[in-house]
């Protein structure tokens, strides 16, 4: 079986203040987009005492044990019984660069590993599972535009942005932890409600839709800050930086003329 799990992108993310368990209550709008990774599983006939793991691609930065991959196996795996597999995970989302990579591996696994299975674990019950894994995991269960509250597992479904064809992202030779954005976030809430914003269309978002993360990461990364700079100066009609890492993204009306001298930053160009 194999299976491509996409990234996606936030638009705006308003961090409202740090909750009792450790954790913040954000407000953002994840968008899938068309750049995806590669995952193929089959039942591990010839080792049938473990599961394996292989990658190729841009490295993930962890050991084979650690991957979420085998940690959403294992979630699913304390519930219904399932044969060891072999798995290979071909790496094109960057990691550390707010596209959700690892989440959407473990998310669309878990969703490929229901129906191939027959286990019968309705989208709710996924969504659970989903988001012991990570808060943004519950999102790729679905997979289509939704508003995000709470952690981000509180999903409510939006109408995709109307009059843009295009997206492009970049991202710098750096990576952003998680823990480290969140770590030096200044929550920025000003009472406005993300989903209002959203609702008032592309072209008015430059000045209502935020990515408070911007706010401490573009400081400490200077390099993230110029390219979304770069994005506006040949056209974007919105740019952001996605999640609390380090890509940058940019939305437009038609494919721009792309500089040479952006070429090695680019991760994905394409339609919107």
């Amino acid at each position: 079986m194999v299976i491509f799990p996409r990234a996606k992108i936030n638009i705006g993310l308003r961090i409202i203040g740090l909750r009792s368990d450790g954790f913040h209550n954000i407000q953002t709008i994840f968008y899938p987009i068309g750049l995806a990774d590669a995952l193929e599983y089959v039942i591990n006939r010839k080792d049938a005492g473990s599961d394996r793991l292989t990658e190729t691609g841009i490295p993930s930065g962890c050991r084979p044990g650690e991957n979420i991959v085998i940690k959403a196996l294992e979630k699913i795996r304390e519930i219904h019984p399932l044969p060891f597999l072999k798995i290979h995970l071909h790496k094109t989302i960057p990691p550390g660069a707010g596209l959700g990579g690892g989440s959407a591996d473990a998310a669309c696994f878990m969703r490929s590993l229901n129906r191939y299975f027959e286990l019968g674990l309705s989208p709710v019950s996924l969504k659970e599972i989903a988001a012991s894994l990570g808060s943004d995991c519950p999102f790729f269960i679905d997979n289509v535009p939704a508003y995000g509250e709470g952690r981000g597992e509180m999903l409510t479904p939006v109408d995709p942005v109307p009059g843009i064809c295009h997206i492009i992202v970049l991202k710098p030779d750096v990576e952003v932890s998680t823990a480290e954005a969140y770590r030096n976030c200044k929550p920025g809430y000003d009472g406005r409600n993300l989903i209002d914003s959203y609702k008032t269309g592309v072209r008015t978002w430059k000045d209502s839709v935020y990515n408070d993360f911007e706010k401490s990461i573009f400081p400490e990364y200077p390099e993230i800050a110029h390219l979304k700079q770069s994005l506006s100066r040949i056209g974007a009609v919105y740019s952001s930086m996605s999640g609390s890492g380090s890509a940058v993204y940019g939305l437009f009306d038609r494919l721009p003329d792309i500089p040479r001298s952006m070429m090695p930053a680019i991760v994905y160009s394409g339609k919107f």
